[in-house]
């Protein structure tokens, strides 16, 4: 097969059927008509139309190639995209249905990656961001379990932690169960240690406190007794929003740092009275 060696200022022809010039010549087409050359005098000279000198000279220079924009299936949907939220197997129905649109799962993928992407670095900030309170605004509370060895028995003990939302100090207490009354113990005795109430106190929707919490509506309706015990100590409960990062995001902290302090109760079977202490 014969090859042919192509040389630097070789030119090229594009796809659109035109030859390109080389950057010499289109330097040379510049030069002369600022030497006050016409354009088929130009053309002439170098061996080429004269609308190719008059593309260049209107160009200023070599002109990169465009691909010509074609029209997109998805143009003008943008929005309705953006809002929609569902999986693509459901956009491709609802397209379908409320737009009379048929496209593969393939092109939808590629028109909405670009906003996927962006939920996306919008849901990390919000898991990122650390959610401040000022001075007695909230207490953060919450159960968890832990397995303490009490006169060489192991036991179940639920520790309910509470956390002050602006200094982060705790207040930790174990019991023998996680009951409607141990959440209103713990909350007494946090009282009782912080010297003061808060103005709400924030949970994760337990059974024994909050009987539903719509995600959708974010509608809570907290256990009678909640309501009335709130009152009596004058603060407003608060439930997480059901599945939200950031709220969810205070949670797992107080978890980590109830687990972090938690390291004391294996200690209570060394001391006097710790049966009292976690059957309270």
């Amino acid at each position: 097969m014969k090859q042919e060696r192509i040389t630097e200022g070789s030119p090229w022809s594009d796809p659109r059927g035109q030859v390109m010039k080389t950057p010499d010549d289109v330097a040379e087409m510049l030069r002369l008509r600022a030497c006050g050359w016409g354009l088929k005098r130009i053309a002439q000279q170098l061996g080429c139309s004269h609308h190719t000198v008059k593309n260049y000279v209107a160009a200023g220079g070599v002109k990169p190639f465009k691909s010509p924009e074609r029209p997109k299936r998805l143009d003008g949907l943008e929005d309705w995209l953006i809002r929609h939220r569902g999986n693509s197997d459901v956009v491709r129905q609802d397209l379908l249905a409320e737009k009379g649109v048929a496209v593969s799962r393939r092109t939808l993928q590629r028109a909405v990656q670009p906003y996927r992407q962006a939920l996306k670095a919008e849901a990390e900030a919000l898991a990122t961001m650390r959610f401040e309170t000022p001075p007695g605004r909230q207490l953060q509370i919450d159960f968890g379990e832990r397995l303490v060895d009490i006169g060489g028995a192991k036991i179940k003990a639920f520790v309910f932690v509470a956390t002050l939302g602006h200094s982060r100090r705790l207040h930790v207490r174990a019991f023998r169960a996680e009951r409607q009354e141990h959440w209103f113990a713990g909350l007494e005795s946090a009282f009782t240690t912080f010297g003061g109430v808060p103005e709400e106190v924030l949970m994760d929707n337990p059974r024994a406190l909050v009987v539903r919490h719509d995600a959708v509506s974010r509608s809570v309706q907290f256990n009678d007794k909640l309501i009335a015990f709130a009152k009596h100590w004058g603060f407003r409960p608060r439930a997480c929003a059901p599945y939200r990062a950031r709220t969810k995001a205070e949670r797992r902290r107080i978890r980590e740092e109830e687990r972090d302090r938690g390291a004391f109760l294996p200690k209570l079977g060394s001391i006097r009275g710790a049966s009292r202490q976690v059957g309270a």
